[in-house]
């Protein structure tokens, strides 16, 4: 019996692929900031809020005494119902991918999702940045007309009360973004970081006992000195905790969380 042996295949060496650069954080932020404004959520929401902080110069301009016409004056108030809406932007940033099912194409693209979590807090902190910015150019403008209809129009401002207002407004972003990274829902987010600060904040009022943790704890007192121009080291010392709770433990376990859930 004869048998034949087949010829050996012939080697073939695979053809080299031309390497594929994976995206810059720079790049990757740039995306997430087009997509801040890309659903109507988001788009309104930033309309909301450079309407919000007109408003309010506006309605000190028709309504506060002459003499209360100040830069200052008109600069601080615009701060605070930033400082709420802008944590539900940072929310949406975050929770965008879930709700709409944007996540598998996400970190398809971007397999390392600590490099796309880092892009989105880039994001926020810019859109942040930008709101200050937005704040300031709204009170010189007030501050402009108030000289110009009689007002007091003084431009005296401390450069430690923008630091103070820049961190103010950054705590409150990354609040938002923690409770985002930690529920994935929209929602659900909004509502647990609109109500848990207050809930606890009202316990701490009413529990004598409670008199004292609320004092280190709670963010409604532990951020109001940076309001002002001047902030104690023992007030900067409440508020390092006070954040170890409410801004740092979210961003860790919502990191955690997003990093292992399994994308469907």
């Amino acid at each position: 019996m004869t048998t034949t042996t087949a010829p050996h295949a012939s080697h073939v060496e695979p053809v080299p692929r031309a390497g594929v650069r994976r995206p810059s954080l720079l790049r990757l932020t740039a995306v997430e900031l087009r997509k801040l404004a890309d659903t109507r959520a988001g788009l309104w929401l930033l309309i909301v809020i450079g309407l919000t902080t007109a408003v309010i110069v506006t309605l000190q301009l028709i309504s506060a005494a002459d003499a209360d016409q100040t830069f200052v004056n008109f600069f601080v108030p615009s701060l605070l119902p930033v400082g709420v809406l802008l944590p539900v932007l940072g929310i949406l940033s975050i929770t965008a991918e879930w709700s709409q099912r944007t996540a598998l194409v996400t970190y398809a693209l971007v397999p390392r999702r600590e490099r796309v979590v880092a892009a989105k807090l880039a994001a926020v902190v810019v859109a942040t940045l930008a709101s200050v910015v937005t704040s300031l150019a709204v009170a010189a403008a007030g501050t402009l007309i108030a000289g110009a209809t009689g007002g007091a129009g003084r431009w005296e401002f401390d450069g430690a009360l923008l630091l103070h207002s820049v961190v103010f407004q950054l705590v409150n972003v990354l609040m938002g973004v923690g409770f985002g990274l930690l529920l994935l829902n929209t929602p659900l987010a909004i509502v647990t970081y609109l109500l848990l600060p207050t809930v606890w904040s009202i316990v701490g009022e009413l529990v004598p006992a409670l008199h004292g943790p609320a004092g280190w704890l709670d963010t409604g007192r532990t951020m109001e000195p940076l309001l002002s121009d001047s902030v104690t080291a023992d007030q900067w010392a409440r508020l390092g905790v006070s954040l170890l709770l409410w801004v740092v433990v979210p961003l860790a376990l919502g990191l955690v969380r997003t990093l292992r859930r399994e994308v469907a």
